[in-house]
């Protein structure tokens, strides 16, 4: 039988603004929003059936059981710091790079980390579905409570240890905000030949699709990839006065000491 869990969200960003309606949605009552910004914590709300919103740190006469800080990861500490819990509360942060020590400064022994391996944007609506969440927890009672929460919103629910959970954090920066810095560049450089980068589009979508059919070692082309450095040298004398130059190089040159 489905357990459903008063969930507290710490936290008005990106993560906060899609999970919290998500878990409303699988069961779950998110009874609490707290934002060092009153507003955007209002907005939260808003997205919510009956949530309150909470303009300080001191939840010691709130009813939530789960309390998750989805913030930056920079903030959490500050956040950990200074919260304060009711007894036997569960402490979550949702961050990918940060280890369930980030929460040592708060008072509570049931701490855990609820990471969705996803990249999320306000504006843009997401399902939850087949999203990894990548779970941990240092108690058995934490875990399962962490398990039921997870399964309820996405099929593919992993525990991961810190030391696995960083690699594959590292993992999607390189696949994930490393590439959309590149689709920038590219940007950038049509909009100065006055191109729109909607041209782009077609090859975007096929590089990606190809990549994940038969594998991005497999799908590399391009003329690094072709070992032809006469055409590197004619990109080479385009960007001479770049300033991703030298970023064209070395990642040319990656590609060709792997082919």
């Amino acid at each position: 039988m489905a357990k459903y869990y008063d969930i507290a969200m710490v936290g008005s960003g990106n993560v906060a603004w899609h999970l919290a309606p998500e878990l409303e949605n699988a069961g779950h009552r998110v009874s609490v929003v707290y934002s060092r910004n009153v507003q955007n914590a209002k907005a939260l709300q808003k997205r919510l059936y009956n949530a309150e919103v909470c303009t300080g740190l001191d939840f010691n006469e709130c009813t939530a059981e789960v309390f998750v800080v989805a913030v930056a990861d920079d903030a959490v500490a500050g956040i950990t710091k200074h919260i304060s819990l009711p007894r036997e509360a569960v402490l979550l942060h949702t961050s990918g790079s940060l280890p369930i020590s980030a929460l040592g400064y708060a008072a509570s022994t049931a701490c855990g980390v609820l990471y969705p391996l996803q990249t999320f944007t306000k504006s843009k609506r997401i399902s939850f579905e087949d999203i990894p969440m990548l779970i941990e927890a240092e108690e058995k009672q934490t875990a399962r409570i962490l398990s039921d929460i997870a399964s309820s919103i996405s099929k593919r629910v992993y525990q991961v240890h810190y030391k696995d959970r960083l690699a594959i954090h590292v993992a999607a920066v390189f696949a994930c905000n490393f590439s959309n810095k590149m689709m920038t560049i590219a940007q950038e450089i049509l909009q100065e030949q006055k191109f729109d980068f909607d041209m782009l589009r077609p090859l975007i979508a096929e590089t990606i699709n190809k990549s994940l059919d038969i594998g991005p070692k497999v799908a590399q082309t391009g003329p690094a990839s072709r070992g032809d450095l006469e055409t590197l040298d004619r990109h080479m004398d385009f960007l001479q006065r770049s300033p991703y130059r030298e970023l064209y190089k070395e990642i040319s040159q990656k590609i060709l000491e792997s082919r």
